[in-house]
């Protein structure tokens, strides 16, 4: 059926040793659409990726990658999809153009295709201007784009990007993300992880949200946050060494309070409406910013901890 899911997982577990990285998780990925697994950094995200991607074998549950099994026909899948993995593992001596064609050599793909594959993928990434430079020397971004060009060499069912964006300046980070929305646009199939919420938010149709291996929610970006958060976030920072001695200031003034080191995060409906009722009560906040609620409060509120703890 053209519909079936292309990613199935039920009960998916990885342990190494006594150490359990990904506990029994469910799984859909549907053909077209754009999933994420977000979480903070050992939340199980890359296992669940390299067992996706067939280079780790689960240690419980079943996995099903493409209608296939990864434990019996591993090659057969890998055929079939793009990676893009956390650190870039290009061919530093060679051009830009050269790490092309040598990849697609891997895959059996006829000298002829993989040229001409090439001239698209290099202007898919912008990098026509740069096929013959040496890759040593290039930008960060650039080696990230090429290694995202890289991936799609075999033309993939699916795209596994891990951390698509790490280390990268915020003007390269929303080049990338325009590459990979040009995609999502044309129907490839991509399986992200980030611990990114702006990341997650721009690319995802749809994402699990990770903690410590189990999966604390599941919906589009915008139903996650309307379920488990306002609509608005008012930010009040105080000159004191705890904001937990502010709490019976703000007491009535939101639906949700967090403690945060250096802030409290009143969780409300109307923030200008919050602020005006701080200043009422003759509070004077260092800061006070109302911004709208994003994944990172989701969080927040599933597991009493930031994305990047």
């Amino acid at each position: 059926m053209p519909d079936s899911p292309l990613i199935v997982a039920r009960g998916l577990v990885k342990r190494f040793g006594d150490f359990v990285a990904v506990d029994g998780i469910d799984v859909e990925v549907r053909p077209g659409e754009s999933f994420g697994f977000l979480g903070p950094n050992g939340a199980g995200k890359s296992s669940t990726m390299r067992m996706i991607g067939c280079v780790s074998p689960p240690s419980g549950g079943t996995l099903q990658v493409l209608g296939m099994d990864p434990a019996t026909d591993g090659p057969r899948i890998r055929a079939r999809l793009g990676v893009v993995p956390q650190r870039d593992s290009l061919d530093e001596e060679l051009t830009v153009e050269e790490n092309l064609w040598v990849y697609g050599r891997y895959f059996g793909l006829p000298r002829a295709v993989v040229q001409e594959r090439a001239k698209e993928l290099l202007e898919f990434a912008q990098l026509t201007d740069r096929a013959s430079s040496i890759v040593e020397p290039l930008s960060g971004g650039m080696k990230r784009r090429l290694t995202i060009a890289r991936g799609l060499v075999n033309t993939p069912d699916i795209l596994l990007l891990d951390e698509p964006t790490t280390g990268l300046d915020p003007q390269a980070r929303h080049v990338l993300w325009d590459r990979l929305f040009r995609l999502k646009r044309e129907g490839v199939t991509l399986v992200l992880t980030t611990h990114y919420m702006d990341e997650a938010e721009q690319l995802c149709d749809r994402l699990v949200v990770m903690d410590r291996g189990r999966i604390v929610a599941e919906g589009s970006p915008r139903e996650l946050i309307d379920t488990y958060s306002t609509r608005e976030v008012l930010e009040l920072r105080f000159d004191t060494d705890d904001h937990a001695h502010r709490l019976g200031d703000v007491d009535g003034i939101a639906d949700r309070v967090e403690v945060l080191a250096d802030r409290l995060l009143l969780y409300v409906r109307d923030g200008e409406a919050a602020h005006a009722e701080v200043l009422r009560r003759g509070l004077e906040p260092l800061s006070a910013l109302v911004r709208r609620a994003t994944l990172e409060d989701v969080f927040l509120h599933l597991t009493g901890r930031s994305l990047v703890d």
